[in-house]
């Protein structure tokens, strides 16, 4: 950035303060900060304040460099022992630091008030109009020793320091990589590393480093905001507010509309945080076939009941279920191994496609191993209910299921719930939110071959049903495939293998029976069965039990 070491003269500086906004909104001012940030806005501070990494997936002007300039201001203001530290700001250009430095000040003119209440101070001369002393060009020194730097986007002007630092626009920067791993050396001292960023391109390291966290090859939090999520949030009102405009729902949809044609076909990557270039194809068929190593078309379970078949009574119905069980599922749970943790995922539906019940095994190694997969087809309710209910039972140390909680999934995840409990089984009402968390560790999972799935080309072709829809890997509504049996399918195994894998990772307790030997417990009273029970007998809650 050209402004490192450049001189700037008093008439300069003068001129960019009086240009600059120098305090907060009067629509704005005696408010607390949680009711002056939007809810996006407020889940970015949230992360910062947990999260040694945070990285924002945005649109354009949605307010999170504003929001980052209170976080500064709170950081650099605090003493050391409430977690005070240097900010140290890296924008693209000299306009950005400028525009940075004048938010923090902003900031810092709103927080005195409440600084002077509780007897603390943010400048060391807070009398009216001197705290611009500690306001300079790139620079804001605050009395508890901390200050606010802008420094310029070379990785080596972070050589020797040690703070917050805020890689602003980094999809931007010339050397995004080497600045990011300057910034990552911070952390061994405790400090803190924020990144902002529009995306440009599915390639950049910005996407990259955003891919890795939400996979967990990284640790950290991403905090996402789109044009549209940040009008609904209340973008435009506050826009109208601040500039004295009227708001109307009317006149908001007239301004949305011009914004998106202003961007034209840019305005996916620059509005909806999607990278160009990055639709299509979630996993390759190469990908999915090299983690086939998981038993074969034997090991697909296939129960496809006759037409009328739910006219038929409670008794049939039960009874030919009820032997398909025992004839065709039951050799294959006698296979599982009886020491390893086993969970389960399922993707209901009741007629045209397939309602998939998907059990996962932990190996040893933790590779997730897919011993056999069960495909319903015209199974009524009330049978698919019995099949997993069932099944379910005799998983060798159940841990955890997911079930489809969409449409007609719904009683059958509840009921389900309420037999298992709902520390061990969760209704999952498939979202964006919920696509975007969970399918990039399953993708990580193929990528690093920790995952053994069943060799089969319809679950091959349900899996490439997983699409980058405007940034969110999902199976679209509206695609269907034919299977090997002619009938239709909508990507059912590959949501069902979702739901699975996200269940192995659920933290559960297991529970085994211990049996007492060698006493009368027919007399024994409550007290002496409670101290007995605490000794070791009885019910136990314990973790990595074998049997």
């Amino acid at each position: 950035m050209a402004f490192d070491g450049e001189a700037i003269t008093e008439e300069e500086w003068a001129k960019l303060r009086r240009d600059a906004v120098t305090s907060l909104p009067a629509a704005l001012v005696g408010k607390s900060l949680p009711d002056i940030l939007m809810p996006s806005q407020k889940a970015l501070l949230m992360a910062t304040a947990s999260e040694e990494v945070v990285v924002c997936d945005k649109s354009r002007r949605v307010g999170f460099t504003w929001a980052a300039a209170a976080d500064s201001v709170l950081t650099a203001g605090a003493a050391k022992s409430a977690g005070g530290m240097d900010v140290l700001y890296i924008g693209t250009s000299f306009d950005m630091a400028r525009e940075f430095i004048d938010a923090c000040a902003m900031w810092a003119r709103a927080f005195m008030p409440a600084c002077t209440d509780v007897g603390e101070f943010l400048f060391t001369d807070q009398e009216k109009g001197q705290e611009d002393r500690q306001i300079q060009a790139f620079r804001i020194r605050f009395a508890s020793g901390f200050e606010i730097v802008a420094l310029s986007s070379r990785p080596r002007s972070l050589r020797g320091r040690q703070g917050y630092v805020i890689l602003d626009e980094y999809a931007f920067h010339d050397d995004a990589p080497a600045l990011l791993k300057a910034a990552m050396a911070l952390l061994i001292r405790g400090g803190k590393v924020l990144v902002i960023s529009t995306h440009n391109g599915a390639d950049n390291p910005f996407n990259e480093l955003i891919t890795d966290i939400r996979a967990k090859k990284r640790p950290g939090a991403v905090v996402r905001c789109t044009f549209d999520e940040a009008i609904e949030e209340g973008l435009y009102q506050r826009i109208c507010l601040m500039q004295g405009k009227e708001w109307s729902p009317e006149i908001e949809a007239a301004w949305r509309k011009k914004i998106y044609a202003y961007h034209g076909a840019d305005a996916d990557e620059e509005l909806r945080c999607i990278p160009s270039q990055g639709s299509g194809i979630y996993l390759t068929r190469a990908l999915i076939e090299s983690c086939m190593t998981s038993g074969g078309v034997d090991q697909v379970l296939r129960l496809k009941c006759p037409a009328g078949f739910e006219l038929k009574s409670k008794t049939d119905r039960q009874s030919y279920v009820q032997a398909w069980l025992e004839q065709v599922v039951q050799p294959e749970l006698d296979k599982l191994d009886p020491n390893l943790r086993h969970a389960f995922g399922q993707d209901f539906a009741l007629t045209g496609d397939v309602s998939a019940y998907v059990p996962l095994a932990i190996d040893r190694d933790l590779t997730r191993r897919v011993p056999f997969v069960i495909e319903m087809r015209n199974v009524p309710y009330d049978q698919q209910k019995q099949i997993v209910f069932w099944v379910t039972k005799r998983l060798p140390r159940f841990t955890a299921g997911k079930l489809d909680a969409t449409g007609n999934g719904a009683s059958l995840a509840q009921e389900t719930m309420q037999e298992f409990g709902p520390e061990r089984i969760e209704e999952v009402h498939l979202s964006q939110s919920w696509y975007l968390n969970n399918m990039p560790p399953l993708k990580a999972a193929f990528e690093d071959r920790t995952i053994a799935t069943v060799k089969h080309s319809d679950h091959v072709d349900d899996l490439r049903q997983i699409r980058l829809i405007r940034g969110v890997p999902m199976v679209p509504r509206d695609i269907r495939t034919t299977g090997t049996d002619g009938l239709q399918r909508h990507g059912d195994v590959g949501i069902a293998l979702a739901l699975g894998f996200a269940a192995t990772w659920v933290d559960v307790g297991e529970y085994a029976y211990h049996r007492v030997e060698g006493r009368d417990l027919g007399n024994e009273s409550a007290l002496a069965r409670r101290r007995r029970e605490n000794e070791g007998g009885g019910f136990s809650r314990f973790r990595n039990w074998t049997p």
